[in-house]
């Protein structure tokens, strides 16, 4: 046999009761009565009067009906896995054991999926998300870093298949960009973006310098929920400050010759807001306002988090990362929260990274330590 049976046996058993822990949590059978519940409402005429209630019920239901399906797939997948495997061993057909000890590696990558996919039930993970970019010190190394992680979520939506809308883009002086924001629109795009909240690092040998010396830069990546309507944020006018200035990008005469962009500073928090993606300052302000309602209700839920952990990080710089990109003497990308580091750090910059940001879910699903950057870190 060219397989190790045993071996085998105990991976799928391994499966079978990560398949049993998923089980307890999604409780298919209620699940599956909710389904029902929702199908009922739908035929009552009076339900779709209702716009607000609906769209909500709707969202649950697209949501219940993922995970339901994902979990009867990944189900599926492993018992019939099994029961290949013993009729396999039986007629001691060796091709096709080798076959499905080849396949193995996809079965634990579903049972992964789902495992993630039942951690993102949260409130508000599978809402759009808004990430803001904001270059720390350091000048054009520092803009030329937040535009390689502007390009890198920009490429992770796409390889999901998301939309992802730029909100704000201010270019920076000689190269990369002094602040931008964008709107991911994706199923559990906020769930999984959450992630990445925090300060991002980078080492290398910086192309502006002439002398070719490494460089360290930071960026500071903000991630917060696109808040639905019904959810009750109250913004005092008398805590607004709202600004108006010409637009700085594409956009022809319009947009340089009219002050269509609009700042808005929550002056009790110091949360600044800005958007000058549409022509229109009309637009343009109720897009700002949407951002502004979104970031302070972030801001309360990351207030709650640090009085939970009694720790709290704002600065953009030393010893505040979450992760580091280092490429340069060698290259690695390493999360602080989930310990796992990456030598694929092209690809990672190239937008793949799911393995990243599920390591780190996975980290902070289990409730592990984290910990400031080490030492040989900083």
């Amino acid at each position: 046999m060219i397989i190790d049976s045993y071996e085998y046996v105990e991976r799928i058993k391994r499966l079978q009761t990560q398949l049993g822990n998923a089980r307890g949590i999604i409780r298919p059978a209620e699940l599956q009565t909710r389904l029902n519940e929702i199908s009922e409402l739908e035929n009552d005429q009076d339900f779709w009067l209702d716009l607000r209630n609906a769209a909500a019920i709707q969202k649950e239901k697209a949501r219940l009906e993922r995970v339901f399906s994902r979990f009867n797939e990944t189900t599926n997948a492993v018992e019939d896995a099994f029961a290949l495997f013993e009729i396999a061993a039986a007629e001691q057909d060796a091709e096709a054991l080798q076959a499905l000890s080849d396949e193995l590696p996809d079965l634990e990558e579903k049972i992964d999926a789902l495992e993630i996919e039942l951690m993102l039930g949260g409130e508000t993970d599978a809402n759009n998300a808004i990430v803001s970019i904001t270059p720390g010190a350091g000048g054009t190394e520092s803009q030329d870093w937040a535009s390689i992680l502007l390009r890198m979520y920009l490429r992770w939506a796409e390889r999901h298949g998301f939309k992802a809308e730029i909100l704000d883009y201010q270019d920076g002086e000689e190269a990369g960009i002094k602040d931008a924001s964008i709107l991911i629109k994706g199923a559990n795009a906020y769930g999984y973006l959450k992630a990445e909240n925090g300060t991002h690092r980078l080492v290398r040998v910086s192309p502006f310098d002439s002398a070719a010396r490494r460089h360290t830069s930071f960026a500071q990546v903000s991630v917060s929920p696109e808040i639905d309507d019904d959810v009750n944020i109250v913004i005092d006018d008398k805590d607004l400050r709202i600004d108006t200035y010409r637009s700085s990008g594409a956009g022809g005469q319009h947009v340089n010759k009219t002050e269509s962009a609009i700042r808005i500073t929550h002056i009790p928090t110091g949360v600044v807001v800005q958007c000058q993606n549409d022509r229109s300052q009309h637009k343009n302000r109720d897009v700002a306002f949407k951002m502004l309602r979104s970031k302070l209700y972030e801001l309360e839920m990351e207030k709650r988090r640090a009085e939970a952990n009694s720790e709290i990080k704002t600065e953009i710089g030393w010893g505040r990362q979450i992760r580091s990109y280092v490429l340069f003497p060698y290259q690695q990308v390493k999360d602080n929260r989930s310990k796992q580091a990456f030598s694929n750090v092209n690809a990672i910059l190239d937008g793949d990274l799911d393995k990243l940001i599920e390591g780190v879910l996975v980290s902070l699903q289990r409730g592990e330590p984290i910990g400031k950057a080490s030492d040989d870190e900083e």
